[in-house]
């Protein structure tokens, strides 16, 4: 887990990257810790390798569109913002033992409304599978005999498990492969270590839109939203800070100005969903 940054660090940092970031037609980057002196901390479980939503930046520092937006609700609630790099899989135990205090990024909360007390859901999104151009494989039919990849304890796992296991089955070894994140399994797709990667829909198109000659992606498996996930006894008040604080990021205007900055990464306001 990646510790908490000095002060005087994060001061220093911030000063001397201030001019420069004005000026920079890059997206900016969101601090490791935002420090507040009062409040209580949100302490936001990510995946460091989820771009757009959380990833390590051109600078190393974490940015992404969930940060971004889990930073401006800190803020506007006084709380300190603590940013946890987390491995996927271990998620449930680090909310559980209150190493995190919400789960933060482009989280599906279809099918596990159960396991957790989530906020009102916030983007739209869709489980789809993208193949290289010049494979040949044109349809989720094609997929037959194929090596597909996926996330380990993704929602693409879980629908390729689940309502879609009758596909699954025609893959190559009857079942999904597995990996922990998708940078890497796009790298084995490019290299043709595996015919197809299972994936969220923004996933797709941020990979698309790096390598748009590269790439190319099938129809949906699935449809379903994205939420910030609470512990299920977890904070209650904090959950429906982020519910009110959204909704208000979303009238004045804040939310549509984010998904233009990610707008190259796959983003779009059209996918926003918290309105009412």
């Amino acid at each position: 887990m990646k510790k908490l940054t000095k002060i005087a660090a994060v001061a220093a940092a911030l000063a001397l990257g201030a001019a420069l970031l004005a000026g920079c037609a890059s997206s900016e980057q969101v601090a490791d810790v935002d420090v507040t002196t009062e409040g209580p901390t949100l302490i936001v479980g990510f995946d460091a390798g989820y771009p757009p939503y959380g990833f390590v930046g051109e600078d190393g520092a974490y940015t992404g569109f969930d940060l971004d937006l889990a930073s401006e609700v800190a803020e506007r609630n006084n709380w300190a913002l603590q940013l946890e790099p987390i491995d996927w899989d271990a998620k449930d135990a680090l909310l559980n033992q209150g190493t995190i205090n919400c789960i933060w990024n482009g989280f599906t909360m279809e099918g596990r409304e159960g396991d957790y007390a989530f906020s009102k859901p916030y983007m739209h999104n869709e489980q789809v599978v993208v193949v290289k151009k010049d494979s040949g494989i044109n349809s989720l039919e094609d997929l037959a005999d194929k090596n597909v990849m996926t996330q380990v304890d993704s929602a693409a796992l879980d629908v390729l498990e689940g309502d879609q296991k009758a596909l699954a089955d025609t893959f190559a070894g009857g079942k999904p492969q597995t990996i922990s994140d998708y940078n890497n399994a796009f790298m084995q797709l490019e290299s043709g270590a595996v015919d197809a990667v299972a994936c969220d829909l923004s996933i797709a198109d941020y990979q698309m839109s790096a390598k748009p000659d590269m790439f190319v992606k099938l129809d949906s498996l699935s449809t379903e939203n994205y939420a910030v996930g609470f512990a299920k006894d977890g904070d209650t008040a904090m959950l429906e800070a982020v519910n009110k604080t959204l909704k208000e990021m979303y009238d004045d205007g804040t939310i549509k100005q984010l998904c233009e900055k990610w707008g190259d990464y796959g983003i779009t306001i059209d996918n926003w969903v918290l309105v009412d």
